[in-house]
């Protein structure tokens, strides 16, 4: 069961060949993963990975929330609990438990990540089952065992020219100074998500900004605690740091008098606040991270859009990040023009937009992008990030943003192994697109091998100042 060589290219015969063309000119390029959530300590410690479902189940939510969808317990997945209480330890089963339920994920990017993973790093041609279970355990086991599947040595094997892994502020970026002093030629930086120090209503706030305005020896008020933003972004970016990220509920932004923006803070420090004035805060929290980028230059990241934790069971009992996140409706024109009224029109300033609300990619993030000069559109990203949500992204936002205001592909992913997959899929997604633009007589051959390149490539490169 190898994978087909024209996976995921059209199915015209003419712009197929196009797109054949298109995809080998890039296929073999550099991967840049400007935005993702693997582990530094990885790449610092350079320890073997334990096993294939420490490795490859337990900590991808895309497979476990599917699963958990069906009926499959998450104890039976060794999903942590926060109460410490009792799950399944042993990998084998684990993996035994995946392999029976692999049939759930017919269709789904997961699928296409996983199988082609197992075929260019493990050399297994098999699908995933029940019978095959043990025997495909042991194979990638016996693999993971030696130095070629180390982290750093995956790094080289993937052809990742650099990768940026995303940093809570109060972290003191340990394993990224360790990794400079090591000497090792890999390029893995941090970015400063300074979520939990900007979002009251995450948990323990307040204790958190005590410890944020200590950690950078500022003054516990407005203007100590915008100062330990700007102390500690700055040795972030001593660090490698060329990006920042925001995971807001909302794109609202905000642009309070000074006074206000005293008074505000003071009170969500108090824990006293209420929604509307929590929400208040976050959006005057993105014009500041806005201000504070055009002082060093970091380029910022927004993700909104996401209901976060919406199975209140789950969280209460798992905690954050298990899979229980949706996504809502996000409105944009009106919730950035704050911020746009103050920086929108300096080219210093780069703001990428990500979405998970289709509806909004025409109707408002192609003409915003498409006339704001700081702002650019980021890729599919999340439930989209998957063959037809590319597509509609290409279809939806070319014709007005062109393709320069956006910033080819990153991979988001946690999912080690799957990074060269995410990338390939990306590719081969491109250039179908680009091919049927060719084959329509929309754009000339030589031109759509410019676009592949910058799709796959130079686009994210440029953007994220790499």
């Amino acid at each position: 069961m190898a994978l087909h060589p024209d996976r995921l290219l059209p199915i015209d015969p003419r712009a197929r060949d196009i797109a054949r063309r298109l995809y080998h000119s890039v296929a073999g390029l550099p991967l840049i993963s400007p935005h993702g959530h693997t582990d530094p300590a990885w790449y610092a410690t350079d320890a073997a990975f334990p096993d294939p479902a420490t490795l490859l189940v337990k900590p991808d939510h895309y497979i476990f929330r599917l699963l958990y969808s069906q009926g499959v317990s998450l104890d039976g997945l060794g999903i942590p609990r926060r109460d410490g209480g009792p799950v399944e330890t042993d990998s084998r089963t684990i993996w035994r438990l995946f392999a029976a339920n692999f049939h759930l994920f017919r269709a789904t990017p997961t699928r296409i990540w996983f199988e082609q993973s197992l075929e260019d790093l493990f050399g297994i041609e098999e699908r995933l089952s029940t019978g095959n279970a043990d025997r495909l355990y042991d194979a990638i086991s016996e693999k993971l065992a030696t130095p070629a599947f180390r982290p750093r040595a995956l790094y080289e094997r993937f052809n990742l020219e650099v990768i940026s892994t995303t940093d809570s502020p109060l972290s003191d970026l340990a394993y990224h100074q360790a990794l400079r002093d090591s000497g090792w030629k890999g390029r893995v930086l941090p970015a400063y998500r300074p979520d939990f120090v900007v979002d009251p209503d995450r948990e323990g706030f307040t204790k958190n900004i005590v410890k944020f305005t200590a950690l950078a020896g500022t003054a516990m008020n407005w203007q100590g605690y915008l100062e330990a933003h700007r102390t500690r972004r700055a040795y972030f970016k001593a660090l490698g740091a060329t990006s920042t990220d925001h995971g807001h509920p909302t794109a609202r932004t905000a642009n309070l008098a000074m006074n206000e923006a005293k008074s505000l803070f003071k009170t969500v420090i108090s824990g006293e606040a209420s929604p509307k004035e929590r929400e208040l805060f976050r959006a005057q929290m993105l014009t500041e991270m806005a201000r504070m980028s055009l002082e060093d230059g970091l380029v910022m990241q927004l993700h909104p859009g996401s209901f976060r934790n919406h199975n209140p069971n789950l969280f209460r009992t798992r905690g954050p990040d298990m899979g229980a996140d949706i996504p809502m409706a996000t409105e944009y024109v009106q919730a950035l023009k704050p911020l746009l009224d103050t920086m929108g029109n300096d080219p210093r300033l780069t703001l990428i937009l990500f979405t998970l609300d289709e509806t909004s990619f025409s109707r408002e993030l192609a003409p915003l992008a498409g006339h704001y000069p700081c702002l650019r559109l980021g890729p599919p990203w999340w439930f989209f990030d998957s063959p037809e949500g590319m597509r509609r992204f290409r279809e939806t936002v070319t014709e007005t943003a062109g393709f320069a205001n956006t910033v080819g592909f990153n991979d988001d992913t946690r999912a080690y192994l799957s990074i060269p997959a995410r990338h390939d899929m990306a590719r081969r997604i491109d250039c179908g697109f680009l091919a049927g633009l060719v084959a329509e007589h929309r754009l000339d051959e030589d031109e759509a091998h410019e676009l592949a390149q910058d799709l796959a490539y130079n686009l994210a490169k440029r953007a994220y100042k790499l």
